[in-house]
C-alpha cells in the first residue's frame, strides 16, 4: 500500500484514496476530503496508484517511439534511470540499479492538520454503528470515538467491571477524525453498559486550553434492539447509535440516548422524586408506585416539573411534550403519550378533595391522539368528573376543561 492507492473497507460500506500512514494505521480520505483512520486489515487496494503511473510512463514512452523520437527497446526503457527519467515504480526490484522500488518513502509520512471554521469548540461524541442493520439480534457493533473538532484527543475509554474498571482502549485521535475502539456483539453488552471516557485536548502549536474531562456514561442495552435507535448522522454513511460527550465546549449534561455524568442511577430517582414530592406531598401509594416506575423507566435527565398556571381559580396544565419534558431523544411515540397521561392522571389526583375545582389541560390539535386518550380516562375511569372543550378564545381548539366533583 501507498500514498494515491484508492481502497475499499473490508467490513464497512465505503473507501477512498491512501492520504497517509501513521504506524499501522492508514489514514484513507473520502471523497468529501475526511481522513479516516482504519487498520491495515481492514482495507484492500482495488487501485494501485503505482501501476497508473508505470502505464502512464510507457504510453508517454511509446508514444515518443511513434514519432521517432525513442528508439530503445520497452526493456531498455523499464530500466534505465536516465536524468531526465526517474526509474518507475511497478512493485519489482531494479537490479542494475540496487534500489527495492517497494521502498516508499511515504510509509512515515504524516497528512498535515487540516483545520476548520468553528472547529476550536471542542466537541466529542461516543458512536456505534451495526454491520448489518437489518440484524440486529446477531450482527456485530463498532464503537468509534469522534472528534469533530481541531484539537488533537489523548484519551482513554474504560468500563466497569464489579468495583472496579477495565481499560479497553486508549490513544490519540486527531482533529476530525473519528476512530474505531473496539468490535462487539449483543452478548458483549452486560459487560460495557458503564463506561468511562477521559481525555484532555491539545494542539501542536498555540492553543486555548481546554478543562480535562472525565465523563461516565451508561449504556441502555435495549436500545440495540431497536432499529429506530440508530439515526442518520454527519459522522457515518450508515445510522448510528451517538452519545453527546461534549459539544461546543459544553459538556453535555442531558446528552442524547441518556448518558448520565458523573451522577448514579438512584441518584437521579432520588432527585426526581423531590421534585414530585413538592407538587404533592399527599400523592398516595398507587401514584408513589407508578412515579417510581417511571423513574425507573425514563432517566431524571428528560423530566422538569409540570408547569401549573393559575388563572381565575383555573388550574391550566401544558401537556406539550416540549413543556414536560427536556429532550424526547431516544423516546418512541408511545413512551411521550404514555408521559402525558400520567402528568394528567397525577394533576387529578392532586386536587381531587377540591370540589368545584377547574382544571384545563392543553394537548393541542394536532392528530388528536392525546385528546382521544383523555377523554378515554375521562369516560372510563373519572366517570364522576364532568368535561367540556375550553374556550376556543383563550385556547384555541386544542384544550380540554374538567370539573373535579
Amino acid at each position: 500500500m501507498k500514498i494515491g492507492d484508492k481502497v475499499r473497507f473490508l467490513s464497512d460500506t465505503g473507501g477512498g484514496v491512501i492520504a497517509g500512514f501513521k504506524g499501522k494505521i492508514v489514514l484513507v480520505e473520502d471523497e468529501d476530503g475526511f481522513q479516516i483512520p482504519t487498520p491495515a486489515n481492514e482495507i484492500v487496494v482495488v487501485e494501485d496508484a503505482a501501476v497508473d503511473h508505470a502505464k502512464l510512463r510507457i504510453d508517454q514512452q511509446q508514444r515518443k517511439v511513434d514519432e521517432g523520437e525513442d528508439k530503445r527497446s520497452i526493456k531498455q526503457r523499464l530500466t534505465s534511470a536516465s536524468v531526465d527519467d526517474e526509474p518507475i515504480n511497478v512493485g519489482w526490484r531494479d537490479v542494475d540499479a540496487g534500489i527495492d522500488l517497494n521502498d516508499d518513502p511515504s510509509i512515515d509520512f504524516e497528512a498535515p492538520v487540516k483545520e476548520r471554521i468553528g472547529g476550536d469548540e471542542l466537541s466529542i461524541y461516543l458512536a456505534f454503528t451495526p454491520t448489518d442493520i437489518k440484524n440486529l439480534s446477531t450482527t456485530h457493533f463498532k464503537s468509534y470515538l469522534v472528534n469533530d473538532s481541531n484539537y488533537y484527543i489523548h484519551f482513554s475509554y474504560a468500563v466497569k467491571d464489579g468495583e472496579n474498571w477495565s481499560l479497553r482502549a486508549v490513544g490519540e485521535l486527531e482533529p476530525n477524525m473519528k476512530l474505531l475502539i473496539e468490535d462487539f456483539t449483543i452478548a458483549d453488552l452486560n459487560d460495557m453498559l458503564h463506561g468511562c471516557v477521559q481525555f484532555h485536548a491539545y494542539k501542536n502549536k498555540p492553543f486555548k486550553l481546554k478543562p480535562t474531562c472525565d465523563i461516565q456514561v451508561n449504556i441502555d442495552a435495549v436500545k440495540f434492539y431497536k432499529l429506530n435507535t440508530f439515526q442518520e448522522n454527519v459522522f457515518f454513511e450508515q445510522p448510528a447509535l451517538i452519545y453527546t460527550l461534549v459539544e461546543k465546549d459544553k459538556l453535555a449534561l442531558r446528552p442524547m440516548f441518556e448518558p448520565l455524568i458523573k451522577k448514579t442511577e438512584d441518584t437521579a430517582v432520588e432527585k426526581l422524586k423531590t421534585r414530585y414530592d413538592t407538587l404533592d406531598s399527599h400523592v398516595d401509594d398507587a401514584v408513589q408506585k407508578r412515579t417510581d416506575e417511571l423513574a425507573k423507566r425514563y432517566k431524571v435527565e428528560y423530566k422538569k416539573p409540570a408547569k401549573q398556571i393559575l388563572n381565575n381559580d383555573k388550574i391550566i396544565v401544558d401537556l406539550h411534550s416540549e413543556e414536560l419534558l427536556e429532550t424526547t431523544a431516544g423516546m418512541s411515540s408511545a413512551d411521550i403519550l404514555e408521559y402525558q397521561l400520567d402528568v394528567f392522571r397525577r394533576t387529578l389526583e392532586q386536587y381531587k378533595a377540591q370540589r368545584g375545582k377547574k382544571i384545563i389541560f392543553i394537548h393541542g390539535k394536532g392528530e388528536g391522539v392525546l385528546r382521544h386518550a383523555i377523554i378515554h380516562e375521562l369516560n372510563y375511569k373519572y366517570k364522576h368528573y364532568s368535561y367540556q372543550d375550553a374556550s376556543f378564545r383563550e385556547y384555541g381548539y386544542g384544550a380540554t376543561q374538567i370539573t373535579i366533583k
